[in-house]
Formats: C-alpha cells, structure tokens, sequence
C-alpha cells in the first residue's frame, strides 16, 4: 500500500469517524464511532464499533488497500470477523448504521492488515484441494452454460464443471449453491467423498463471487499431489474466456499420512479438511488453523484419529444440508462418520448452516453399526436447530455447546455421556430424544451439565426429552446434577407419546438426580410422573465417565 495513503488513513482514523458533508437525510442515524480493529490472524480481521441508537443492523465493506477484492455484508451486532482474507495483505475497512429500507454514511476507512507475509506472485505451489480463483476488471456474472475445465500439463482433462448444472441450485445470500430439490442423481454441481472403500453423494458449492474474483472448487480428489495443470474457461461462463495454457498452476508434493496441517489461507498440506480426510493413514493427527471449511464431510471405517482446531471458535466448519436437499439421516447431516473407533475431535465448531426451524439438519452423525466405537469431542460447538447431535456407539462430550431447538441430541447410543456441557435450547421444543435398543444401557446422560437458552427463547418451552413412540427403543435419558434456566418446563418430561418404559426405574427410562435451578435450589419438585427422581446410591452409576463409559 502506498505509504502516504496509508499515513492518510490512520490519520483519519485517530481523529474518529466523522460523518462526510453531503445533504441532510431527515432522522438519520448517527455514523458508528469508535471503529477498530479487534484482532487480526493470518485469514481473518475482527472489527468492532460503538452501537448507534436506532440502528437495526450494521453494513460492513472490507477492500484491500488498493481498492480490489471487495466484500461486504451486515450483521446485526456491533462486531463482525471476516474470514478467509489474503495473509499479510493491507485491507480498509468501512461500516454504517442501517435501518428499515434506508442506510447512511459509512464511517471513515479504517486500516488493518491480516498477519503473516504475503507470498511472491506464483512463488507458492497450492495444496491438491487449493481453489482456483479468477480475478476480472469487475465483479465476475455467471452465466448458464459453458465449462470450467482442468487439464494435466500433457492434455489430459481431471475435472470440469458444466454451468448448465446451475439450473438446479438456489444460490443463498452468503452464495451457497444448495439443491432446488431433493439430490437423486449426480452432476457437476455434486460431489462423491471417497472413505473406507465407499463413496458418500453430496451437493457442493463450485463456484463463489468474491469482490472482482471467481472462485472455482474443484472436486474432491480431481487433483493430485506435485504435479503441473492448466485450466480453461468458456467465455460464457463469466465474460472472460481462458484458453489452453493461459492459466497453468503447480499442486504441492504429498505431505506425510500420519500428521497433516489443514489450513484455509493455503498455508497448510491441505485447504479442506476432507482432503485431509481422504489422506491421512489410521492414528494421524489433523491440525486446523483457524479459518472458515465449507463443505460437507465423510469418514469411513477408520481408527485413532485425531482433529484439533487451534480454537473453539476461530475453527469454523459450517455448511448448509437437511432433509429437504439430502433425503435420510445419512444424507443430510453436515458430516457423516460411519464404523469408526477411537476418533477425536477438539477444539473447533461444526455448525449446520441450513439454519431453519422446519428441517431435520444434523451437524454431525456419528453411526457405529456395532454400536461399540468410541468418539470424543472436547471443548467443541456443535450448532443446528433439529436433530443437531446423532450418535450411536459409546460417546462423550465434555466442555462443549451443543445448541439446537427440537431432538437436537437424539440417536441409539450404548452410552453418550454429556459432561460440563452447556445444552442450549435456540428455540421452543425438546433436548433429547433417545432411540436406545438395551432396557439396561444408559443412553443418554448429561452430567453437571448447564441448560440455558438464546435470548427471546420464552421461559417453560424447552422439555427434557420427548419420546419417539417405539416400543422397541428405550428411552434412557438422565440429567445428574445439572443446571436448569427458567427455559425448562416445570413438567420436565414431555408426555405424548409415553416413554418405554412409561414408569421409569433405577436403570430404564427418564431420570434426573440433584437437578437445580440458576439460584441453587432444587428445580426438579414439579415434575410429571414419566421422569424418576434417583436417590444418591442409584444415581452413583452415573457420576463419572468412568462409570458411564467404561474407559
């Protein structure tokens, strides 16, 4: 950046955020003050800014410094981290009040610049999963027909996209391509995710407007390590076509199989974690730097793996997927996990963007068909509305979020125990609902755990649990000295239908022990007759990991 106009805006930044000469918009809102950077990573910048009296939501635009690559968006809050930015890389940073139908001034620019150095033009091979982004004069229009295609140097095609495959998304307001309907068949706006000898169907986002720039996905695993490509692209595409040769890039050499960096920025192996995924070899580490990874993910019939963020919030793992793209349980969560032991995942976010009331949208579904793998997910936020948390096998989860608003923890687990967990309720409906196939195994037990709610979710409209109505599942479910907000109905237990068993008992059925309220005392004195009350020796097999899981 040219050092005089940076000296300029930091200038103008010191002596605060004024509003610019212009006519007089009547009862117009004030021009957010006190405007700063929060922090910085090598991929993403934080912002905050005084509130303004009446505003309803913020608009935000971020350029880098010589005006190229604009982003903008609003939020309702009065911060806002922006991800996904070129490391090392000068950025100005504009926001204003918005309200109704009427927005007004931006603030004067602010400058921040991401951390880390800025690699050479072309000095740096791309990861195999690396997307391939083209910039133009303006902000790219596509268009309904034409390929995007990727050759090996020797002519060979890898992989292409066919625009015609357009016809069948919507394309949301963050530029998620998601099914007009139901997948059934694949195209080239579908992807297959390779795993323990399977492949898992799925629908996925190939191209994105950024700024002046198209960023193209390519499909998973079309690429491969070390080796020299070159891409072409119709002109009907986006309005600027790309012969054979003009566009060549280099992949990476393969990193080893038993740890992998996984970053967003392309500083890592890898810029997805499903690649990462495909890669690695049973007992590998996989670390994520913080950023946000789109896409829907697959694991199969592996052991002793291990992904961990550098944090619980700063590692984002988001995209939207339900029952109304992807029919069946295994189809529409965020990540499937089928047949896997041992696996662990710490420290990041999986969230389901999908991000309506009316839709089963699992984040994560971990299926153990022996019903005997094991799962740990420490200090994690996983985030939905219906049928958050799926799970069979032994699972447990400790000092995390889960979030969602009706059966957002249900599945058929031996045991899957909750501790130290925040469990909240971001809408009126039911926490849990247990499928388990044993009278004697303990399903699903919440220990020392706190329920609370999203603001504007009303006081006594969250229950315990709720029943499938299967005669041949039980419905074990037991909160052991947890904390309980205003949010959970005094009845506790919701009745219709009955549970299995319908009178609950020491070891089968709806339980609750040492349940208390936000000030201490005891929350559990209005409860229904479906729920138990345990006294201190039955509850004892419930008070640890150990005695829950068994290891």
């Amino acid at each position: 950046m040219n050092k005089f106009l940076f000296a300029a805006a930091l200038l103008t930044l010191l002596a605060g955020c004024t509003e610019p000469a212009g006519p007089s918009i009547p009862e117009k809102l004030a021009v957010p003050e006190n405007v700063v950077l929060h922090s910085a990573t090598e991929t993403s910048l934080t912002f905050q800014w005084n509130p303004v009296v009446g505003a309803e939501r913020y608009g935000w635009l971020l350029t880098e410094a010589d005006g190229s690559g604009e982003l903008k968006g609003s939020v309702t809050q009065r911060n806002v981290m922006i991800p996904n930015l070129r490391k090392g890389t000068d950025y100005l940073f504009w926001v204003r009040a918005e309200a109704k139908d009427e927005v007004f001034e931006y603030c004067s620019p602010v400058p921040a610049r991401t951390e880390g150095t800025a690699p050479a033009p072309g000095g740096d091979r791309v990861c195999a999963d690396a997307p391939l982004v083209l910039t133009l004069e303006a902000p790219p229009v596509l268009g309904s027909k034409g390929f995007v295609k990727i050759f090996k140097a020797g002519g060979d095609e890898v992989d292409r996209i066919d625009l015609a495959d357009i016809s069948g998304v919507n394309i949301r307001e963050d530029g998620t391509m998601v099914p007009r309907q139901q997948v059934t068949g694949s195209n080239t706006f579908t992807d297959k995710l390779p795993s323990g000898g399977n492949t898992r169907l799925v629908h996925y986002t190939p191209f994105r407007i950024s700024g002046n720039s198209l960023v193209i996905r390519p499909h998973c695993m079309a690429l491969d390590f070390d080796t020299e490509y070159y891409v072409t692209v119709d002109e009907s595409v986006c309005g600027k076509a790309v012969a054979a040769g003009e566009w060549k890039f280099t992949t990476k050499p393969a990193p080893s199989t038993s740890s992998v960096h996984v970053a967003a920025d392309g500083s890592g192996d890898f810029c997805t974690l499903q690649r990462a995924l495909c890669h690695v070899s049973d007992g590998a580490v996989i670390s994520m730097a913080d950023g946000s990874y789109e896409g829907l993910l697959y694991l199969r019939n592996r052991k002793d793996l291990s992904v961990k963020g550098d944090s619980r919030d700063g590692v984002r793992i988001v995209y939207p997927n339900c029952e109304h793209y992807m029919s069946g349980s295994s189809a529409r969560c965020l990540w499937l996990v089928e047949n896997c032991d041992n696996l662990i995942l710490e420290n990041l976010t999986i969230e389901n963007s999908f991000g309506d009331l009316n839709g089963q949208a699992e984040a994560i579904y971990f299926n153990s068909g022996n019903n005997t793998h094991r799962l740990t997910i420490e200090n994690c936020s996983l985030l939905s509305y219906q049928d958050t948390f799926l799970c069979k096998g032994s699972v447990w989860v400790h000092n995390s979020l889960i979030a969602g608003h009706c059966d957002f923890i249900w599945g058929y687990p031996k045991a899957c125990l909750f501790e130290n967990c925040e469990i909240r309720s971001r809408a009126a409906g039911y926490i849990v609902q247990a499928r388990v196939k044993s009278a004697s195994d303990k399903g699903f037990v919440f220990l020392n755990c706190k329920l609370t709610a999203e603001k504007g979710v009303k006081d006594g409209t969250m229950y315990l649990a709720r029943s499938s109505g299967q005669a041949d599942c039980y419905d074990n479910v037991s909160y052991i000295g947890c904390t309980m907000s205003p949010v959970i109905a005094p009845a506790g237990w919701y009745p219709k239908p009955e549970p299995n068993p319908s009178t609950p008992n020491a070891v089968s059925g709806w339980k609750e022990y040492a349940s208390v309220n936000e000030s201490g005392t005891s929350a559990s004195g209005s409860r229904n007759a479906f729920g138990r009350i345990l006294t201190a020796a039955e509850a004892a097999p419930y008070l640890s990991r150990e005695a829950v899981l068994g290891w």
